[in-house]
C-alpha cells in the first residue's frame, strides 16, 4: 500500500513538474525588449568567447606573478656505462718505459643521483614592471567583453524594431486587402446589376492583386525579420518566437520631445580602450628601459649520489651533496639592441597618445553627427506620417466617391498607390528614426 502511494506521489509530481517546464517553455516564447536582450546576453557565443578571454587574462596575471615566486625542481638519474671511458697514463707513473702509457678505466659500471633545486628571485626589474601592468590587460579583456555586449545590445534592438515595423506594416495591407477585396465584392454586384462598368471591375481586381502581391510580400518580410532576430539573440531557429512591445512604445517618447542625451566621454567604451592602450604602452617602455638594471637571484642545490659495479644501486652508499649561492646577470653591452628597443617603444607610445586624441575628437564628430541625424530623422518621420494621414483621408474619400459614382474606378486605383507609397515612407522614415536614436545613445556612450 505505501509502495502504491509513494507512486501516486511521484507520478503527480512529475505531471507537475513537466506543467511548470512546458510553461516556463511557453513563456519563454514571448520577450519584450529588454528580455530579448537579457536573453542574447545569456545565449551570445560571441559573448561566451570574450568572457573567456577574461578569465585567460586573469590566469595570465597569475602567470605572471608566478615567476617571480619560489620556484622548486627535482630531478633523478640512473645511468648505465656500456663501455666505461679510458684514460691513458704516463707509463713512468707505474715504472714502465718513459714516453709509454697505460689504459685505465675510471667510475663503475652503474651511478645514479637524485636532487632537489629551490630557486627564488630577489629582485628583477621587468618582473615588477610586468605584474604591475597584468592587471591592465585584464581591464583590456572586460573592456573588449563590454563593448562585445554593447554591439549586441544594438543588434538586438535594431533586429526587434525591423520585427515590429514588419508585423505593423502586415496588418496594414492586410487590412488594405480586405477593403480592397470587400470594395470589389460590391462593384461586381453592381456591374451584375447594370449599375457599373466591367472596366471599373477589371481595374478593381487589378488592385485586389497588387494588394494580395503587398501582403504576400509583407508575410514573408515579417518571417525574414523574426529569422534576424532570433540568429541575434542566439534564439532557436526553428521555434517561433512573439514580441510583446508595440513599435509606437518606442516611437512615441522621441516624437514627443529632443533627445537631451549628452556624450559622456571619460565613460565612453571606444575612449576608455584608447586609454587603456595607452597605458599599455607606457608599462611597456618602462619594461624596455628597466631591462638596463641588474637581475639578482639566490638558489639552494641538494643531491645524493651512489656508484656501484651492482645494477642494484640501492643497497650502495648514497654521497649528499649540497649547494647555496647568488646569480646576478648585470648587462653590459649589447650593441645598441636594447636602447633600439627603448626607442621603438617610445615610438608606439607617442602613438598611443595620438590615438587617444583622435579617439576623443572622433566621438566628439560622431555624438554631433548623430545628433544632427537624430533631428533629421525625426522631422522627416513627422512630415511623412502626416502625409500617411493625408493619403489615408484621400483614400477614404475617393473610395466613398466611387461607390457614388462621382469617380472612375482608375482615379481610385492612383489615390490607393499614393496611399501605399505615403505608407511605405512612413515605414522608411520610422525605422530611420529609430536606428537614428540608437547610433546617438551609441555615439555618446549611453547604449
Amino acid at each position: 500500500m505505501k509502495t502504491r502511494l509513494k507512486r501516486y506521489v511521484l507520478l503527480i509530481a512529475s505531471v507537475f513538474l513537466i506543467a511548470e517546464i512546458v510553461q516556463a517553455q511557453e513563456e519563454q516564447s514571448s520577450f519584450n525588449l529588454e528580455q530579448a536582450i537579457n536573453y542574447a546576453m545569456q545565449n551570445s557565443y560571441v559573448l561566451h568567447n570574450t568572457s573567456q578571454d577574461i578569465t585567460i587574462a586573469q590566469k595570465k596575471v597569475w602567470e605572471t606573478i608566478t615567476t617571480g615566486l619560489p620556484q622548486v625542481s627535482g630531478s633523478a638519474n640512473y645511468n648505465t656505462f656500456l663501455n666505461l671511458p679510458v684514460s691513458l697514463i704516463p707509463g713512468e707513473f707505474f715504472g714502465g718505459e718513459p714516453g709509454s702509457y697505460i689504459p685505465v678505466k675510471f667510475g663503475q659500471d652503474y651511478n645514479s643521483d637524485f636532487g632537489l633545486r629551490v630557486s627564488q628571485q630577489i629582485f628583477d626589474g621587468s618582473w615588477i614592471v610586468g605584474v604591475s601592468s597584468a592587471s591592465l590587460y585584464v581591464d583590456l579583456a572586460k573592456q573588449a567583453h563590454e563593448k562585445t555586449e554593447i554591439d549586441i545590445r544594438n543588434a538586438v534592438t535594431q533586429a526587434y524594431y525591423m520585427v515590429l515595423i514588419s508585423q505593423r506594416y502586415k496588418e496594414v495591407m492586410q487590412e488594405n486587402y480586405d477593403n480592397t477585396e470587400k470594395l470589389y465584392e460590391e462593384t461586381k454586384v453592381y456591374f451584375d446589376n447594370g449599375l457599373r462598368e466591367s472596366q471599373d471591375v477589371d481595374q478593381l481586381r487589378i488592385l485586389l492583386k497588387n494588394a494580395e502581391n503587398e501582403m504576400l510580400r509583407s508575410d514573408r518580410e515579417l518571417s525574414i525579420a523574426k529569422i534576424v532576430l532570433k540568429y541575434t539573440m542566439g534564439y532557436d531557429l526553428n521555434n517561433d518566437i512573439q514580441l510583446i512591445d508595440v513599435i509606437e512604445t518606442f516611437v512615441s517618447p522621441l516624437v514627443q520631445q529632443q533627445s537631451n542625451i549628452q556624450l559622456d566621454l571619460l565613460n565612453h567604451i571606444d575612449y576608455r580602450i584608447a586609454t587603456s592602450n595607452f597605458q599599455v604602452s607606457e608599462k611597456l617602455l618602462r619594461f624596455e628601459k628597466v631591462a638596463y638594471l641588474p637581475s639578482l637571484s639566490g638558489f639552494y642545490n641538494f643531491s645524493k649520489t651512489a656508484y656501484s659495479n651492482n645494477a642494484n644501486l640501492f643497497k650502495e652508499k648514497w654521497y649528499p651533496s649540497s649547494l647555496i649561492g647568488f646569480q646576478a646577470s648585470i648587462p653590459i653591452f649589447n650593441s645598441g639592441m636594447k636602447r633600439a628597443r627603448v626607442q621603438q617603444a617610445q615610438l608606439e607610445m607617442d602613438k598611443a597618445a595620438n590615438e587617444q586624441k583622435l579617439a576623443e575628437l572622433t566621438l566628439q564628430k560622431d555624438y554631433l553627427t548623430a545628433k544632427a541625424d537624430m533631428e533629421t530623422a525625426r522631422e522627416r518621420f513627422l512630415n511623412d506620417r502626416e502625409n500617411r494621414d493625408l493619403a489615408k483621408s484621400i483614400l477614404d474619400k475617393s473610395q466613398i466617391k466611387f461607390n457614388n459614382g462621382m469617380i472612375s474606378s482608375a482615379e481610385l486605383s492612383q489615390q490607393e498607390s499614393q496611399y501605399i507609397n505615403n505608407f511605405q515612407a512612413m515605414v522608411s522614415s520610422t525605422l530611420q528614426l529609430l536606428q537614428a536614436d540608437l547610433n546617438l545613445k551609441k555615439a555618446a556612450g549611453a547604449l
